[in-house]
Parts: structure tokens; C-alpha cells; sequence
């Protein structure tokens, strides 16, 4: 039976006939109909409106009804009967015209309310009752039942798509006050189906609004099963994707008959894909409120926030005892009266008023729809007339389409082509300021767009601070998104590594040759430019040794010229003395200029006099060394002096094994002019913080060898002839001082090529080559100044007595000593073929 509250808007008017009549609907003694159908009521009029509401819960254990619903059930009926008494009350709506009513209930079940709408097409089906008797044998008093013309309701969608289907066979037009489901907006299957709240589709456009309002682009959803949850998450689903830029984490459904911890397993489910906190739910009040329980149990208060729909929308009910778990939770409902601020509370009439409203405005809109009927087809008649009598189901529907006019909350009441009221919202944010006032907040509307105050909503712990449900964090700078297959919302951050830089979100590239990346490789920077300073490590060695070397040059050379006209620099052969100074003084200069900073004039020395330097001191060493094997080798033969062993001639040898390094310089001056170049793959580690370009000049590994072969050729025939001279008399014996000098030499040059080709994969590279090359050629000009001069100076300077009684060697003496030689030698073999062997000593110095 019916427990009707009190609704304190309609309680003088509509209270006694509401008693009056559950009495006359539960009276054992009342007609067999009213035994059919215990849970409806009856309210007579000249023309009757049915009603559907849910005013028992979902029954359990085959039970149809379970307990009554306060809510959504009672104060809507309430709303209904207030609407109609206010209808008929007013003189100018539906004059002399009395609304009546056939109000059944539902029980939250889609099935028995389709049980129970029967009733309405009752007077459209003809029947045979010749054969009906009461217990008693007599013949029953059936009375005819009530021409039903258009249906208030139902609350549920899966309720009204049930109804709909039997409604529109009968052409009975139907309104309802609160199904949302976007399947009834198919005026094909529905076109006898109206609505004074927006469809679903609003809701869901609302809903994604929402959630990108909130930075959000990884959610799941929760329905519960049947028409409203699983349309309402299909519509959202369907409008997200055509959105762009969210994706759904998981799917889920709450079954219509919930098995024990089904709920538990809801959440371990939606905890599978915990980066996905908000969770978007289209569920019954019953189910929103056992979810909440079971994030409870779980301990998970503040890991979900909900964004709920108008099922949820500003209930108490839903988040009784759970308003920790619900603290945040984002609700919308349909647009509603203005209510202060002050009465948004647990206990207030809001919800009441909200739910009521939409009751209000579809009785208006179909007495409307009525009263412009009426006026149309009985002009000036009191009462119903002969052409509404009965009312046309399809013409009803077209003036139910036509209405328009403001409702209880003083916005318009319209519908479009398919039976749909605009879609107007209020969003809603349930928050817990203190533990004396927790509530909901109005924080924005929708209209078409959304209006979110993002700045007066709180969240778990009154935070101001948005949480956050994304799948993946936004990638640092200089990383890029590498998605995930099927996820657009998902993805993997990857650093730009090496000398790459991020060129847009989804993609590196390599910064140019002569560039790298910067710190946050965001974008390229040139690459510092480096040259070897003097201040370098890699320069002091070599400034040192070519500093004491040119010291050590310029003494031998200044000692020479005081000197020039003394036995001793005389012997030494002073024209071809000079020339190997020179060449040693340059070897020791070029230093210098492998250190100073590469530039056109810079570059074109290195080339001139990097083989120069080595070319006129190995050129000269080896006209001394030649002159001296052919002197001897002729003074075996004969007293014939050989030829070109004047100075004269020396220098002329000298100059022409000169020339052809030269000429070989010009010519390569010629084909590729000198010039600088900035080498980025001498310093181009794996970390390009490292990184460096190296100004040097163009020249080669391998045109640097080319360039000092020559030098080389002349040093290995040099050191071939010192080989040859090493059996030549002390006294005249200089060969053995240059072959020992070139014997050093050797070994240093041969130490220098692994070295210098070895440092490949260096990043000092250029440093250690010019180290190398530079300390190499000041070794071997060292050895030779050592070995070839400074005994000679030494002479000179501290045994000025040696000097004045060395003896002039000059040609005559050479030979004659290269003679005795070999005259003694033969002698010494005659001798030794006579059986005697005796040698003079050699008297010839």
C-alpha cells in the first residue's frame, strides 16, 4: 500500500483526496479492477491523464516491490496531483474542463510497469465478459475504464522505452519527467514520446565538458545495466571520441541483479587502471550509493572522483554515510528554480523542488497541449466536445510538440522535433568545507557550452589543487611521446638522446653537423669553436723544447760567424754548416706556427715550411755524408779527387734536393689553396655537452705524411750513406757522429707515426698530433744540433788551443788519408800472404 508524505506546497488541497482515494483503491470491497491493480489510484475528470512513478524501490527474491521511495516516488505522485488541482483551479487553463488521473506504479522495474500499462489501453480493447461470474454466481458489475489520453511518465528509461512500445501502438502520446536515455530521441521507434528533460546526449556533451574543463584525458565509466546507464555511457563514449583528446581506461557494468561483491570486484576492476581517478558514472541512486560503499570498505576514500549524472545529481541519498568517498564528486541535473545558497544542503527541499518541477511541467505541458486543442476544435464550447471525444492520439501529439511556455523554475518549456527539451544544466560539486556543513555547490551551468568555476571547487581535504586522470604525465622538455598502439591518451616519454633535439611532441631529429642540442634540447646551438692556446698543456712541451732549441740554434749559429774563419768551423764545411742550421732553426720555428691560430697566412706557412725545415737539414746532412763515402770510396781507387765535392757544388746538390719539396708545396698551393676548417668529428663524444669544433688548418693525415715523406726519404738515404762511412778514420770520421744522429732519428720518427695515427679516436686529437709532430721534430733537430755542433762549439769556446792547432782538413789531406788507407790495407794483405804482418801507425793527422 501507499505511504503518501506530506509535501508542504500541496498539502491543504491535495492531502484529503489523497487519503480518500487510497482508501476507496485499497477497499476489499472496490471493484474487480481496482483488485487487479492494487498499486494505482484514481482521480476522476472529464478527461484522464495517466501516471507512472516509482514509488516502491525494486523488489528482491521475486518480489516486484520492495520499500517505498520516498524521493523519487511519493513527492513526485505528490507533484502530479498538485499539478493537476492547480490546473483545475485556474480559470483560464483548460476552462471548465476537469483533469483526472489513473496513476500506477512502477516498482523501479520495467517489466511490471509494462504489466501496469495495460491499464491505459484497456478502453481500446474490446472484450467478451459474458462468461465472468462473481463466486457468488452473479454476473460481475464491471465498469468501463477510463479513456486514457496521454501518460505522465515514466521516472526510469527503461521503464518509458518499455511503455513506449505499447503506448505508440494505441497512439496514446506519453511525456515523461525524468528518462534521459539518447534512445528515446529516435523519433522513428518513439514518436509518441516527449520529454521535459534533455536526453542523454546533452548530459554526456555536459559531461565531456566537464572532464576536459579538468584537464583530464583518461577516465573510466560505470553504468548500471539497462537503457539510461548503458545509453548515457554509449553517448559519452560516442561524443569523447568525436571530441578528440580523451580516452576511456574501463568500461563497466553493474549488472540489473547484483550478485554479492559484485561491487567489491567494480572496484578492483576500476583499480587495474589507477592513473584513471575520475571515473564517469550513469547509474541508479541504488547503485551510486553501494559503490561508494565498497570504495569505502576498500579504504579508498579520495582515490576515485565520480563526475555523476542527474541520477546522482544533488541527492543525499546516494552519499548517506559516505560523504568521504563522495567529498568532490562532480554531479549535473537538468536546470531548476533558483534556490538560495543557504538551502544547498543535506536536509534542504532542493531536490524535492528539482524532482517535482520536471512532474509540474509535463501535467502543464500536456494540459497546454489540451487547452490549444480545445480551443481549436470546440470554439466557445463549455466542456469537451463531440470532436474531442475521444481525443485524437496523433493530433494531441502534434499540439504536445507546438507548446511552449514557461514552467514552474520560469524557464521556457518547448520541445523539438523529436519530442526533446533543450539541454540546460547545473553543475554541481559535493564538498565537505567543515564536518557541520558538507553539501553541494552549484559551480557552473551548461548551456549548450560549459560555465565551470574552476577556482570555487574543492577536493579531497578541502585541496583547491585539480587531481589528476590521465593515463601519461606530460613529457619534460627534450623528450618526445612515443605512443601507445590503440591508446592515443597513453603514451612513453622518450629522451632525445645524442645530438637530437625534440622537434615537435612526437618526434626528434639531429641537430645540424656544426650544431648540438641544448640542455633541455629543445632547439640546436652552435658548437663551441676551440683552437690549441698557448696556454695549453699541449703547447708548453713543444714551446719549451722550441724555445731551447732556437736558443741552442742561435748559439751554434752566432759561435759559427765569430768564428767562421777558424780551422775547426772551416773543416766542418761552414757553407753547408749554415744551410743545416737554417734547416734546424726552422724545425724548431715551425712550432710556433702549429700553435698559433689557424688563418690563411698561418695555414700557408705550415705547408711551406712544416717539410721545409726537415728538407734543408736532412738535404745538407746528406751532401755531407755522400761527399764523404765518395772521397773515401775514391781514395781506395785512385788520387783522382771525385767530382762536385766543392762547396760550391755542395750547396748547388743542396739547393736542387731543396727545390723539389718546394716546387711539390706550390704545386699543392695550386691545387688546393690553403685554407681554414672547423673539424666537428675530432671532438664528438656521446655526450654533445662535450662537443667541440676545432678550428685547424686543411691539411690532411694523409697530406701531411705526403708532405714530410720526402723528408723521410732523405733521412733513410742519409742514414744508408752514414751506414757506408762508418769505416772512415776517426780522425776524419765525421759520417759517425750523423750516422749516430740519424740512427736517433730514425728511431724518434718511428715512434712518432703509431702515435700520431694511433690518437683516431681521441678527442684531443688535433692537440696530441700537433704535440707529437712538433716534440718529434724538435728531438731529431736536437739530436743533430747535439750530435754535429755543440761538441764543435764547445771546442771553440772552452779549448781555444784545440782550435789553433787542429789541422786544416782540407781536401788534399782527406785524400791522402783515404790513400794511406788503402795502402795500408793492401800492404797489410801482402804481408799476410808472406807470412808477416806488420802496420804502421797512421801518421797522416
Amino acid at each position: 500500500m501507499f505511504r503518501v508524505l506530506s509535501w508542504s506546497s500541496c498539502h491543504s488541497t491535495t492531502w484529503p483526496r489523497l487519503l480518500w482515494i487510497l482508501w476507496v483503491g485499497l477497499n476489499p470491497c472496490s471493484s474487480v479492477h481496482q483488485h487487479s491493480h492494487p498499486h494505482s489510484i484514481k482521480i476522476p475528470g472529464d478527461i484522464t491523464l495517466g501516471g507512472l512513478f516509482p514509488v516502491h524501490a525494486r523488489g528482491h527474491a521475486g518480489v516486484p516491490c520492495g520499500e517505498i521511495k520516498k524521493e523519487k516516488g511519493i513527492h513526485r505522485l505528490e507533484a502530479m496531483m498538485y499539478a493537476l488541482d492547480q490546473i483545475n483551479s485556474d480559470p483560464e487553463l483548460l476552462p471548465n474542463i476537469t483533469l483526472g488521473a489513473r496513476i500506477l506504479d512502477t516498482c523501479s522495474r520495467d517489466t511490471y510497469a509494462l504489466e501496469q500499462s495495460l491499464t491505459f489501453v484497456q478502453a481500446l480493447i474490446q472484450k467478451d465478459t459474458s462468461d465472468i461470474r462473481c463466486s457468488n454466481g452473479e454476473q460481475p458489475i464491471i465498469r468501463k475504464p477510463e479513456r486514457v489520453v496521454g501518460v505522465i511518465g515514466a521516472s526510469g528509461s527503461s521503464v518509458s522505452i518499455m511503455v513506449a512500445n505499447v503506448l505508440r501502438l494505441f497512439e496514446i502520446p506519453q511525456i515523461s519527467y525524468a528518462s534521459t536515455a539518447p534512445e528515446l530521441s529516435d523519433n522513428n521507434r518513439y514518436d509518441f514520446f516527449s520529454r521535459v528533460v534533455p536526453p542523454d546526449s546533452y548530459q554526456a556533451q555536459a559531461m565531456v565538458d566537464i572532464v576536459k574543463a579538468l584537464g583530464w584525458n583518461y577516465v573510466s565509466t560505470l553504468a548500471s545495466e539497462g537503457n539510461y546507464g548503458e545509453s548515457g555511457v554509449d553517448a559519452f563514449v560516442q561524443i569523447s571520441r568525436e571530441a578528440g583528446g580523451l580516452c576511456i581506461a574501463q568500461s563497466l557494468k553493474i549488472p540489473r541483479e547484483p550478485k554479492p561483491g559484485e561491487f567489491d570486484k567494480i572496484i578492483k576492476r576500476l583499480m587495474e587502471t589507477p592513473n584513471a581517478r575520475g571515473v564517469i558514472i550513469f547509474a541508479h541512486e541504488d547503485d551510486i550509493k553501494q559503490v561508494l560503499e565498497a570504495a569505502k570498505k576498500s579504504n579508498l576514500t579520495g582515490q576515485f572522483k565520480f563526475v555523476g549524472s542527474d541520477s546522482w545529481g544533488a541527492k543525499s541519498s546516494p552519499i548517506l554515510d559516505q560523504e568521504e568517498v563522495a567529498e568532490g564528486a562532480v554531479t549535473i541535473l537538468p536546470k531548476r528554480a533558483s534556490i538560495d545558497e543557504e538551502r544547498i544542503s543535506r536536509d534542504s527541499h532542493y531536490e524535492q523542488e528539482g524532482k517535482v518541477q520536471f512532474v509540474i511541467d509535463a501535467v502543464y505541458a500536456m494540459a497546454h497541449a489540451l487547452h490549444n486543442m480545445h480551443q481549436d476544435l470546440c470554439p466557445g464550447a463549455m466542456g469537451v466536445c463531440d470532436k474531442m471525444d475521444p481525443v485524437e492520439g496523433r493530433l494531441l501529439l502534434s499540439y504536445i510538440h507546438s507548446v511552449n511556455f514557461n514552467g514552474s523554475a520560469g524557464t521556457a518549456v518547448l520541445f523539438n522535433e523529436n519530442g526533446d527539451a533543450p539541454g540546460r544544466y547545473d553543475i554541481f560539486q559535493y564538498q565537505m568545507t567543515n564536518t557541520t556543513n558538507p553539501g553541494y555547490r552549484v559551480i557552473g551551468q551548461w548551456t549548450n557550452n560549459l560555465r565551470l568555476n574552476v577556482e570555487e571547487m574543492q577536493w579531497t581535504g578541502g585541496s583547491r589543487q585539480i587531481p589528476d586522470s590521465v593515463c601519461s604525465f606530460p613529457c619534460r622538455s627534450g623528450e618526445r611521446k612515443k605512443m601507445v598502439k590503440g591508446v592515443p591518451c597513453c603514451w612513453h616519454c622518450e629522451l632525445c638522446d645524442g645530438y637530437q633535439f625534440q622537434a615537435d611532441e612526437f618526434n626528434c631529429e639531429m641537430c645540424p653537423f656544426d650544431m648540438r642540442p641544448t640542455l633541455n634540447r629543445t632547439a640546436c646551438r652552435p658548437t663551441p669553436i676551440i683552437k690549441l692556446e698557448w696556454h695549453s698543456p699541449w703547447a708548453v712541451i713543444p714551446l719549451f723544447l722550441a724555445i731551447l732549441g732556437i736558443l741552442a740554434t742561435l748559439s751554434v749559429i752566432i759561435t759559427f760567424i765569430r768564428f767562421n774563419d777558424t780551422p775547426i768551423v772551416r773543416a766542418a764545411g761552414r757553407e753547408l754548416s749554415y744551410v743545416l742550421l737554417t734547416g734546424i732553426f726552422l724545425i724548431y720555428f715551425i712550432t710556433f706556427l702549429m700553435i698559433a691560430e689557424p688563418g690563411t697566412v698561418v695555414c700557408a706557412f705550415r705547408r711551406l715550411l712544416l717539410g721545409l725545415g726537415m728538407c734543408i737539414t736532412y738535404s745538407a746532412m746528406l751532401t755531407k755524408t755522400n761527399r764523404i763515402y765518395r772521397i773515401f770510396e775514391q781514395g781506395k781507387k785512385s788520387v783522382t779527387p771525385p767530382k762536385f765535392i766543392s762547396p760550391t757544388s755542395q750547396l748547388m746538390i743542396t739547393f736542387i734536393l731543396i727545390s723539389v719539396q718546394v716546387v711539390g708545396v706550390f704545386i699543392w698551393f695550386g691545387v688546393m689553396p690553403p685554407h681554414t676548417i672547423v673539424d666537428y668529428d675530432e671532438q664528438r663524444p656521446p655526450n654533445p655537452e662535450l662537443a667541440r669544433g676545432i678550428l685547424k688548418c686543411d691539411i690532411a693525415d694523409l697530406s701531411l705524411i705526403c708532405c714530410l715523406s720526402y723528408s723521410i726519404l732523405l733521412m733513410v738515404t742519409c742514414t744508408v750513406y752514414a751506414v757506408k762511412s762508418r769505416g772512415v778514420p776517426e780522425t776524419f770520421n765525421e759520417a759517425k757522429p750523423i750516422g749516430f744522429t740519424m740512427y736517433t732519428t730514425c728511431i724518434v720518427w718511428l715512434a712518432f707515426v703509431p702515435i700520431f695515427f694511433g690518437t683516431a679516436q681521441s678527442t684531443e686529437k688535433m692537440f696530441i698530433q700537433t704535440t707529437t709532430l712538433t716534440v718529434s721534430m724538435s728531438l731529431s733537430a736536437s739530436v743533430s744540433l747535439g750530435m754535429l755542433y755543440i761538441p764543435k762549439v764547445y771546442v771553440i769556446i772552452f779549448h781555444p788551443e784545440q782550435n789553433v792547432q787542429k789541422r786544416k782538413r782540407s781536401f788534399k789531406a782527406v785524400v791522402q788519408a783515404a790513400t794511406m788507407s788503402s795502402r795500408l790495407s793492401q800492404k797489410s794483405i801482402s804481408d799476410k800472404q808472406n807470412g808477416e804482418t806488420k802496420i804502421e801507425p797512421d801518421r797522416t793527422q
